[in-house]
């Protein structure tokens, strides 16, 4: 039974989520997919390697909670401007901005480190791939830092 509750309340969140956000749900459910493999990745090179710690596991699973805290900290930001620029009256079309950049910043983060887990592992991985992965992240905080300005 305790698990049918958890379920449902996960599942009513996330419906909510897709619902209210129909922007941020599917980089959202990225973000949650490729921390997954970011997790199982990293875990896979530190059994390989021989260091494998469920403390560092543990600490692992806490920093992916506040990456999703992180992102309900950028949607919480989006929702406070459009709520006061509706109060004075003016309009705001862009309906996600901080959560979205976040989002995508964080998905991209956690692409670099699938990339280094998996050569540590020993998996050739192409260099291009780190580079454009990389360019990628410069790309997003500097169009996040002009569209704050």
């Amino acid at each position: 039974m305790k698990e049918n509750v958890i379920t449902a309340v996960i599942s009513a969140i996330i419906a909510g989520v897709s619902a209210y956000f129909k922007i941020i749900s599917i980089p959202l459910a990225v973000l949650v997919a490729v921390m997954v493999i970011d997790y199982i990745t990293g875990m896979s090179a530190a059994f390989i390697k021989a260091e494998l710690s469920s403390r560092r596991g543990v600490k692992g699973i806490i920093k992916k909670l506040g990456y999703l805290a992180l992102v309900c900290v950028g949607i919480g930001v989006d929702f406070i401007i459009r709520y006061c620029l509706e109060q004075i009256g003016a309009s705001f079309e862009v309906k996600m901005l901080f959560g979205l950049v976040v989002t995508v910043w964080l998905i991209i983060n956690e692409l670099l480190s699938i990339l280094e887990n998996l050569s540590r592992m020993g998996v050739p991985v192409p260099k291009m791939l780190t580079k454009i992965t990389g360019r990628l992240k410069l790309a997003v905080e500097s169009k996040s830092e002009a569209d704050t300005e």
